[in-house]
């Protein structure tokens, strides 16, 4: 099990943190070794997780004699194995061992294709936009106004929520169209009124990997409060290293476990904000995190929030897309006052209306796939 697990990991090191151990070898030893630039392989992050999972379960006894078919299908069935969700086997291999040598069912076919339409349309006429005016704001991160700065931060936070569960949507929306049941990745997490909260909402599959696997091993009931905080920052820390081969992410998990850290001390004490309150500490908190997990480097994330939180410098404001306020406006109210892609698939019947409403959602996306920027996490 141990070796196996090592492979992996090994293999996941080479990939995506030689570049980072060099720059840190330079650092230390002020020396000049030359970076390799690996070509990483889309999605090592999403399945090494799922293979580590599978061994440490194999060792434990909660595994059976899969086959090596549906071993092979759990590992690389193509909707999710990119970006997620991040698959348990035992919530899909009893589902291809079930599967009925049949014609499509139809009715599969439709409400995949509504849950598709609605991912295509999240990435492509939202997201992308979002991403396109962030990313030109931040290239040039030290010279942004106090307007501008919250524009780029928020635009980045609509847009990686549209980017990430617009993917999602799309591959269990596929999945649904083969006849099998992917988890739910995201839950409304911009409606959350503290971290904790956020984490049980965002990325769930990941959120539940790092707690079976990671936290579970470091917790320990019979030790006291200490142990939880303890199993939780770590927890935070491996995720931040997870994210990306660099020192903003890893003090992104940080500042993330310190914030649910403090969520569970208030909730532990009996400790609550009222609501408006609570969500909007929460709300900026994520948009502050959210800052230095794009910018380029800490300089460049200082810049951001010293200027966000300045509320000084509002002249020469030429990094702001005329129509990117109302993209933002329109953002903002689909997190929070609209259902999120679950609820809108639960209330899903085959009739006319939605087939319109699928119909539309589609050819909406097509016409903009002239241009169409890479998913945000096809980085990690």
């Amino acid at each position: 099990m141990w070796l196996g697990v090592l492979l992996n990991i090994t293999l996941l090191a080479y990939y995506k943190y030689t570049d980072f151990a060099i720059f840190n070898l330079n650092l230390i030893l002020d020396s000049t070794l030359p970076y390799q630039n690996i070509l990483l392989p889309i999605g090592i992050s999403f399945f090494t997780f799922q293979l580590i999972a599978f061994l440490v379960d194999s060792y434990r006894g909660e595994t059976k004699d899969y086959g090596l078919v549906n071993y092979l299908m759990f590992m690389t069935f193509f909707p999710q194995l990119i970006v997620g969700p991040i698959v348990h086997h035992k919530d899909v291999v009893p589902q291809y061992e079930n599967l009925k040598q049949a014609l499509p069912r139809y009715k599969n076919i439709a409400r995949g294709g509504f849950l598709f339409a609605i991912g295509c349309t999240k990435k492509l006429l939202i997201a992308d936009p979002l991403s396109n005016w962030a990313q030109s704001a931040f290239d040039v991160a030290d010279t942004l106004n106090t307007l501008e700065s919250w524009a780029a931060s928020l635009s980045y936070t609509l847009s990686y929520y549209f980017d990430l569960s617009g993917y999602a949507d799309m591959a269990i929306g596929l999945g649904i169209m083969f006849g099998i049941k992917l988890p739910m990745n995201f839950n409304s997490p911009y409606k959350a009124r503290n971290f904790a909260d956020y984490w049980r909402r965002w990325h769930m599959t990941l959120s539940k990997f790092l707690g079976d696997y990671i936290f579970r091993n470091v917790y320990d009931k019979t030790k006291g409060d200490f142990n939880f905080y303890l199993a939780l920052f770590v927890t935070f820390f491996i995720s931040g290293f997870w994210h990306g081969a660099g020192w903003t992410f890893v003090v992104w998990g940080i500042i993330n476990g310190v914030f649910v850290i403090a969520s569970h001390m208030m909730i532990k004490a009996k400790k609550r904000l009222p609501f408006f309150l609570a969500w909007t500490m929460t709300f900026i908190g994520v948009i502050a995190t959210r800052v230095l997990f794009v910018a380029n480097d800490f300089s460049d994330s200082y810049y951001v929030l010293v200027k966000m939180f300045s509320f000084s410098d509002f002249e020469n404001t030429t990094h702001l897309a005329i129509i990117q306020p109302l993209y933002l406006l329109f953002g903002m109210v689909l997190v929070l006052a609209f259902p999120n892609s679950s609820q809108l698939l639960e209330r899903y019947k085959p009739t006319v209306k939605y087939a319109g409403i699928t119909a539309l959602l589609l050819t909406l996306s097509l016409f903009n796939m002239s241009y169409v920027r890479g998913f945000l996490y096809f980085q990690f």
